[in-house]
């Protein structure tokens, strides 16, 4: 091969010289934007799950855009109208959190401050949040569309959060009831079931003394506002009881409840009798609703029990458990008290335990008849699943979305904070309700009376399940939504499934019903959480977390991007650790360098607009091969098998290319023609970096720019695979196995790969000039005749080596000395007179093998 020609380009792939202005190069080029893009093709469309405006991304986020952008530049790349639209979430309870901390450290509240004031400081944090939202995004590359940036927050948006609440509230799905909610009293505000946490935690169960029962609970406290006892309808012991109403006296503090049966109840735990107290229990409260119990509210939003706690009121719940107890103690009510595991449900935003009580909230009614469709919001929503209509990769998560869709009660949508989109709902002196888009709408449909807004904000999810058309102008016929709603797919973490991805699907089949097409998306495809080497769930306390920024300033971001994608399988947890990223870095350099290599080979550095014709079997295979890689790779993508891809092009680049391919080139063969073999290259190289780039786009977009097209690597055309020769690239394999075990014979004889031994070799498929090459990579030299040697054979082919070590003069020496030795021991009369059989036979055979490898040298 021919001396190098010089190239501008270094030896070793520094990405901290090129990242932060390829980026900025591409953002100036307005190619992220699908209106400036020359394609006719198909639109392609992506929202970017917003993420919380309350600080910094994590990998949990990196991970996100690393698929999503994998996703969009080959999209892109395949010549669609490709949209990624990004944007931040409010994120209603835990933005205020965050701010209220930073207040507290002040040494003020939001109280403090009054309600104005508090939303001017949360703005102004937001603001601040979004702008390293915005940098730490462009750092991992991601080639969204800026211009479109959506918030869900935005007066836009907020447009379409009140027209989904006003439709929803005509239609009768959303109502003002007094029901049993999630409550959490540090936020001072509802949650929804699926925002509440569970922790098994050590408790007690207390079995107490309960007029002619005994009710076992872990919750002492809440027996003072029981107005029910439910036993099981078999249950033989309380047969009598059932339908009396009784007057129980639980340490001098007197309740009313009432007796009744419900198959709900376990005759097996405890005494089998349960004490129902519906202002503070989801099943208590069910059991009221069913059987016309009286709801007596016991504790406040603040965790104190209220008037109807008698002598306790005013306690909080602890310390009036603890009170009541000791009670009920002294007045020998209390039977036994044994330890109990149960889980505790907690506060998903502040790990506060949660208090189930009565309050008249906002709701989502999901179990209502649609007017006019005769259909639930619930049924609607497993339909769109189960038809096959939205596809879930991996499918096994469309059973847990069918379990949390079967099981799910009414959505509380009010939330008792200060940030966020406020209820669009008005009340009058006299209580009238008025629903309006605006204030100045509601003032009208009051015709001069006084109103007043209400005072709750919607739930975050209400808001961010409108995400894939609210940001596309709707409730407004809009271009955008035309051209790009549908989202082709939503890619997202499985653990907001339950939060984000139902509430969509659930939103857009009921908004869009009149729409060409009513779903949000068509495929969700959910990735796994990271962890760290051990398998463990990264946090900073253990210290075991991962700055994605970090690791793009040392490895750059197409090493973080590799690590983050090969390796993962959908909907399942990976393990991320720095030297994973490291060895990512190795091979980004490693394509860099053979980048560099093929480039400094070539005559001219040039695109290859066909495929070269090939000369040799050489040439043949990795031309066979890269359209082999080129079709499966594309199916993968397809697929969203990222991993599988990756896969696929780290061993044609590194095992294939480099370590086969590029070592032959190197060989002078005779009928390898260098302008062949510059196309070859080239061709290869060109489309390389095209497959290479939705994975690594930095590293392949430095590249590119020496073919000197004037134009980005990002919107180049992905390859189009040729036929596959397979008879070429069984050919080549056999090639392949005579190196392998020409070299396998050498290691084992103990020969070193520089040294040349003898070697014969046919084969009924590969040429004289084939067998050269296998000669020269084996480092062997080719007898026209055959040797005796060690035989090998392939599927096509034999061979003959001479597996014997030339020995130096001091070796020869050696075993002539041994020789000797040998020779005088078997000619011994003593020793064969009395050694064993076996030994005397063993030692004449160590002679033999000796004698034989002298005469061999």
């Amino acid at each position: 091969m021919k001396k190098e020609n010089k190239i501008d380009m270094p030896k070793a792939y520094e990405a901290g010289n090129y990242e932060d202005q390829i980026y900025q190069d591409w953002e100036q080029s307005g190619l992220f934007n699908p209106d400036n893009l020359k394609s006719t093709g198909p639109e392609f469309t992506i929202s970017m799950p917003p993420p919380n405006a309350t600080g910094v991304l994590h990998l949990g986020h990196a991970a996100a855009l690393a698929y999503e952008d994998l996703i969009i530049r080959y999209q892109r790349l395949q010549g669609k109208k490709t949209l990624w639209l990004p944007g931040t979430d409010h994120a209603a309870i835990a933005t205020q959190t965050k701010v209220e901390k930073i207040l507290a450290e002040e040494g003020t509240d939001r109280r403090a401050l009054g309600r104005d004031k508090f939303l001017d400081k949360v703005q102004e944090f937001v603001a601040g949040s979004q702008d390293t939202i915005r940098k730490q995004t462009r750092k991992m590359g991601a080639s969204c569309d800026w211009s479109r940036e959506a918030y869900t927050l935005s007066n836009e948006l907020s447009v379409a959060v009140n027209e989904a609440f006003i439709k929803m509230y005509n239609d009768g799905l959303i109502y003002r009831g007094n029901r049993i909610v999630n409550w959490c009293p540090r936020c001072g505000s509802t949650l929804a079931d699926d925002e509440v946490e569970y922790k098994e935690q050590q408790a007690r169960l207390y079995y107490i003394k309960y007029g002619p029962f005994t009710v076992a609970t872990t919750r002492p406290e809440t027996k003072l506002a029981d107005t029910g006892v439910a036993v099981h309808p078999d249950d033989q012991r309380y047969q009598k009881y059932v339908g009396k109403d009784l007057e129980i006296d639980l340490a001098g503090h007197k309740i009313k409840v009432k007796v009744f049966t419900d198959k709900e109840v376990d005759p097996e735990f405890g005494s089998g009798v349960v004490g129902g107290t519906p202002a503070h229990s989801v099943v208590d409260f069910e059991f009221a609703q069913k059987h016309k119990l009286e709801v007596i509210k016991l504790i406040n939003e603040d965790g104190k029990l209220l008037e109807s706690g008698g002598k306790y009121a005013g306690l909080n719940v602890l310390v009036a458990r603890e009170k009541f107890v000791a009670d009920l103690q002294k007045s020998k009510q209390i039977e036994k008290i044994e330890d109990y595991q149960n889980n505790l449900s907690i506060c998903y935003r502040c790990d506060t335990p949660i208090e189930p009580l009565t309050s008249e909230q906002w709701f989502v009614a999901v179990d209502k008849k649609l007017p006019g469709r005769k259909k639930t919001l619930k049924e609607l929503s497993l339909e769109v699943v189960r038809s096959g209509d939205i596809e879930i990769v991996p499918k096994r998560f469309e059973k847990t979305y069918y379990h949390w869709m079967e099981n799910l009660h009414d959505w509380c949508i009010s939330r008792q904070i200060w940030w966020g989109h406020r209820i669009p709902v008005w009340y009058t002196e006299n209580n009238e309700v008025i629903v309006a888009r605006t204030e100045v709408e509601a003032q009208k449909l009051a015709k001069g009376k006084k109103i007043t807004q209400d005072l709750d904000t919607l739930d975050t999810w209400f808001s961010s399940s409108l995400w894939t058309f609210s940001t596309l102008g709707w409730p407004d016929k809009t271009k955008d939504f035309k051209n790009f709603h549908p989202n082709q797919v939503m890619e997202t973490g499985y653990d907001i499934l339950f939060f984000w991805v139902a509430r969509m699907i659930l939103m857009s089949e009921y908004l869009l019903a009149k729409e060409k097409d009513s779903r949000p998306f068509k495929t969700v495809y959910l990735h796994g959480m990271i962890r760290d080497q051990d398998g463990k769930k990264m946090s900073k306390s253990k210290g075991n977390g991962i700055d994605p920024l970090d690791m793009i300033d040392k490895f750059g971001t197409d090493a973080l991007r590799l690590s983050l994608v090969i390796g993962a399988a959908p909907g399942a947890d990976m393990r991320l650790y720095e030297d994973k990223i490291a060895g990512y870095r190795n091979f980004v350099n490693k394509l860099w360098n053979i980048s560099r290599f093929i480039f400094g080979q070539v005559n001219e550095i040039k695109q290859i607009k066909t495929e070269p014709k090939p000369i040799t079997l050489t040439d043949k295979w990795i031309l066979a091969e890269f359209n082999k890689l080129a079709v499966e790779v594309t199916s993968d993508l397809e697929k969203y098998k990222f991993s599988s891809a990756g896969e696929k092009l780290y061993e044609f680049t590194w095992a294939k290319l480099a370590d086969w391919y590029l070592e032959i080139a190197k060989l002078e063969t005779p009928r390898h023609a260098q302008g062949s073999k510059d196309q070859i290259l080239l061709y290869i190289l060109e489309r390389l970096l095209v497959l290479w780039h939705p994975f690594t786009p930095f590293v392949t977009e430095v590249i590119w720019k020496e073919f000197k097209t004037g134009g980005f690597l990002m919107v180049a055309d992905w390859p189009q695979a040729k036929k596959v020769d397979n008879k070429v690239l069984d050919n080549f394999a056999d090639l392949q196995d005579l190196v392998t075990q020409i070299r396998n014979i050498k290691a084992e004889n103990k020969i070193a790969p520089t040294d040349f031994v003898d070697c014969y070799l046919t084969s009924q498929v590969l040429s004289r000039d084939d067998l050269q090459v296998v000669a020269q990579l084996g480092r062997v030299t080719l007898q026209a005749e055959a040797i005796n040697g060690t035989k090998f054979a392939t599927a096509h082919s034999q061979g003959e080596i001479n597996a014997t070590k030339a020995m130096t003069d001091k070796e020869k020496q050696v075993l002539e000395k041994y020789i000797k030795s040998m020779e005088a021991k078997v000619k011994n009369k003593s020793f064969v007179s009395n050694a064993p059989k076996e030994v005397i036979k063993d030692n004449k055979k160590r002679l033999a093998e000796a004698k034989n490898k002298l005469a061999n040298q």
